[in-house]
């Protein structure tokens, strides 16, 4: 028999490495030992030291993961990596997909086995492939993915040499062109894990941590573990339960079941009961740790510690939302993944610098979309405080905008699984919305015959979300329709006001868009838990004062932050109609949302129209854009400008060369106006300052905002982001923001000279971001560009060697040098234990 089963591993054996499926059937029994015997190997990082190659014309018909291939010749780069980023802007690339061209790339990594890996379980983790991909070791194929959103695990274990090198060969594409309508980038953009087990180990994302009760006096915390290979051994489970000081406040532990066959099975261990427990909430983001220990036969074989949060969730037609027994509206912003100039390579620190800058202006919220995030996304917005919703993805569609080998209906049940499991700890997360823009066609709404607009297909995923996840709501996203796919192309459009039949069906109602109906809506369905999932960034203030914020959900508005795709036109690189350039440098837009978002804060900002950059389209039925503001005051002389100024004080007086242009008060009474005011024809004069001071009620002073016309560029102002403890663990960044400054340390809007960056010290250059979404020039593998409205942005990335870090930036006859230093990181972001 064992001969029969050698010949059949001969049969799918590429040509020229037959030897290595012989070995392969000489494995040793695997065992349990000591998780102490190889704790240093049980969780390693392993984005570094990978060789790239782009598929091309010259070399597509190459054996890439034959184990004997020669790749000293590749390039050498340290994950995440996104391929497409790196290629040229073409226009025949499609404005969907951000003008990039469509490719393939490899990987490939040598590297041997350590003496405690014997008798293991060896995985590699992918926290994803974009957008599609397959994963080889010494040239056998173990794991694929249709779409690499989602995780996946491949096991090495069966093909893994232990007296030699092993080389992991990965396939990544980037998929055909219609297969999203959004840039997707290319290559393993996330991170990717080693991993070594007992075979009595912790099942991947085997550890659900609930909060069945919550108050601010008492809590219980349900912890279920799901350990694999338990079956002829005597297996118990413990948790220990730490607060957000690290105190152990609770053990608990439980046996295995008895009477059943399962190799996989759950463990629901006796619940925690916390008095005065320290509640998660987005202003104080406390984070409780379970550590779970597996012992076998009176041995600890695995461990895994998981952070969670305390907190309760309520949704109802009543109030919307409520967070910890607390009324939240949701202020939201909805974006696709990439992180400007990173393309989608996932890195942790650009995600916590996002959020950050978003939650500086009011918001609490961002909706992924349209598909999951990495999984360190939701990790990073437990710790700032910025609650999620977690999307699937866009259609249920087998063909429209999927990019799968496989059809998306063969492949829902794998998908919600890895998805649901891998994020259901995140007290962040608190909704999960399995689509985007469905109910106008039958053939966006999953399994075929159904006839009712997607209802049956969501209550079977909602039935499979909840077996892993009882504890959130579910709702679908719906396209600015009405019941009956009745769109704006139809002449009852307006007067039809019944919502779509999915949204009336799903336990939370998300529409896209058309706020001002939304009344109409829960007239006609009272019962409506209503969430704004995508608003105009053009309208501005109107969708957010549309809303009745005592009893819905919330908003998000859609594309707050530019991003790479889904352009109307060339040369424009992505979606642009955005309170935030790609660099999260804020327009003054950003402001006005800001003096909603945060009315306790007083706000006042000018912005100067710039009405060569107004812009206005009609997309997903219906109209967006936006004018272009600045807060340049370098004009014509004698010219006479317009300007805004935004504002949630009661009244504004604008100063000119210190005289008044009158005083104007802000109009709550209107939507389309409240927190804006307008100034028509304000002179220029031969330039100088202009101020906005805003007053409370009584005419007390409550914020300023001042603009000056700058003189010529003399010097470059350098400015860091990251703090002083940028870790040298090979992973992190550092933002730096490079503006040229006239003699008085103005910004010099107009300069547009290139810049050029010298560096020594360990640390790599990622790349030069002038915030430019027009640009024709690559933001990687460059070290000269031009400065774009007189800045430019720098981002670097930390080695694993700590150092100091010198850089020489300069442009035209300004010069200037910064001096940084990387430090070790205590916490080792190599090993986790």
């Amino acid at each position: 028999m064992k001969n029969i089963i050698i010949a059949f591993f001969l049969m799918l054996a590429p040509v020229g490495v037959t030897a290595q499926y012989q070995k392969t059937q000489e494995k040793a029994p695997l065992v349990n030992v000591p998780l102490e015997n190889f704790a240093s190997q049980q969780k390693v990082l392993f984005n570094f030291g990978w060789k790239f190659q782009l598929v091309t014309n010259e070399n597509k018909n190459t054996d890439f993961a034959s184990p004997t291939l020669d790749d000293s010749s590749w390039r050498t780069l340290d994950l995440p990596h996104d391929f497409q980023f790196e290629q040229p802007w073409t226009e025949s690339g499609g404005g969907a997909r951000g003008f990039k061209p469509m490719c393939e790339g490899w990987y490939r990594k040598s590297f041997p086995t350590d003496p405690s890996w014997k008798g293991k379980r060896v995985i590699l983790d992918f926290g994803g492939i974009i957008y599609l991909g397959d994963v080889y070791l010494n040239g056998t194929k173990i794991a694929s993915t249709d779409y690499g959103y989602v995780g996946l695990e491949a096991d090495l274990t069966p093909f893994l040499s232990h007296d030699g090198e092993n080389v992991v060969a990965v396939y990544a594409s980037t998929g055909p062109k219609k297969g999203s309508r959004w840039y997707t980038g290319g290559g393993l953009f996330r991170d990717v894990y080693l991993q070594v087990q007992n075979p009595t180990h912790i099942a991947r994302h085997g550890v659900y941590i609930t909060t069945p009760e919550v108050s601010s006096s008492r809590a219980t915390v349900a912890v279920q573990v799901e350990v694999d290979g338990w079956q002829k051994h005597d297996v118990r489970v413990r948790t220990i339960l730490r607060n957000p000081e690290g105190v152990i406040v609770g053990t608990v532990q439980s046996g295995m079941p008895e009477h059943t066959h399962q190799t996989c099975t759950e463990v629901k261990l006796p619940a925690f009961t916390l008095e005065n427990p320290q509640l998660w909430s987005c202003e104080f983001p406390q984070l409780y740790n379970a550590e779970v220990v597996v012992t076998a036969d009176g041995m600890v074989v695995d461990s895994l510690t998981e952070q969670f949060g305390i907190r309760s969730l309520e949704f109802s037609p009543e109030f919307g939302f409520k967070l910890n027994g607390k009324k939240i509206f949701l202020q939201g912003n909805a974006n696709h993944h990439d992180l400007g100039a990173l393309g989608a390579a996932s890195y942790d620190r650009a995600i916590e610098r996002m959020m950050l800058q978003l939650k500086s202006f009011g918001y609490n919220c961002i909706r992924c979309s349209h598909n999951p995030y990495s999984e360190s996304f939701a990790r990073i917005a437990d710790r700032v405080g910025m609650l999620v919703v977690n999307e699937l993805t866009d259609k249920w569609s087998d063909n429209d905008y999927w990019g799968g080998r496989q059809p998306f209906t063969h492949l829902w049940h794998k998908l919600i699984t890895e998805w649901i499991k891998r994020d259901r700890n995140r007290p962040s997360i608190i909704l999960w919305s399995l689509g985007n823009e469905l109910q106008i066609r039958e053939g966006w709404a999953g399994f075929e015959g159904t006839n009712d607009w997607g209802i049956t297909t969501y209550n079977i995923f909602n039935q499979l979300v909840k077996r892993w996840d009882h504890t959130r709501l579910t709702t679908v996203a719906m396209f600015p329709a009405r019941a009956g796919a009745i769109t704006r192309h139809d002449k009852e459009f307006n007067d039809y006001l019944v919502p779509p039949e999915l949204a009336c069906a799903t336990e939370v109602a998300s529409f896209n868009y058309q706020s001002d109906k939304y009344d109409a809506y829960l007239k006609y369905q009272p019962d409506l838990i209503l969430f704004q999932s995508e608003a105009e960034t053009s309208k501005l203030l109107q969708p957010y004062y549309n809303m009745d914020r005592k009893r819905t959900v919330g908003m998000a508005y859609w594309g707050s932050a530019e991003y790479w795709g889904e352009s109307n036109k060339w040369p424009k690189k992505g979606w642009n109609y955005s309170f935030f350039d790609h660099t999260m440098r804020p327009y003054p837009q950003a402001y006005l949302i800001k003096s909603a978002f945060m009315p306790e804060i007083p706000e006042v900002h000018i912005g100067v129209v710039d009405a060569a950059g107004a812009e206005s389209v009609s997309w997903n039925d219906v109209t967006v854009g936006r004018m272009a503001l600045n807060e340049c005051w370098n004009h014509i002389p004698g010219s006479r400008q317009s300007l805004f100024t935004y504002t949630n004080a009661h009244s504004v007086e604008l100063l000119v060369n210190g005289q008044s242009m009158g005083v104007q008060q802000n109009d709550t009474t209107q939507a389309n106006l409240r927190n804006m005011i307008y100034w028509k024809d304000v002179p220029y004069g031969n330039g100088g300052s202009v101020v906005a001071i805003a007053r409370d009620k009584s005419g007390k002073e409550v914020a300023r905002h001042r603009i000056e016309t700058a003189g010529k560029a003399v010097a470059l102002q350098i400015e860091t982001e990251t703090p002083a403890d940028w870790k040298a663990d090979g992973m992190d960044l550092q933002y730096i923001n490079v503006t040229a400054i006239d003699k008085k340390g103005r910004p010099v809007w107009d300069y547009n000279e290139p810049l050029t960056l010298q560096m020594e010290g360990a640390a790599r250059l990622v790349a030069l971001d002038n915030g430019d979404h027009y640009t024709d020039e690559l933001f990687q593998g460059i070290t000269s560009k031009r400065m774009y409205q007189g800045r430019m942005q720098i981002i670097l990335r930390s080695t694993k060697t700590p150092s100091n870090v010198k850089l020489k930036i300069s442009s035209a006859d300004l010069k200037e040098k910064l001096s940084l230093k990387t430090f070790l990181n205590k916490k080792s972001y190599i090993f986790i234990k």
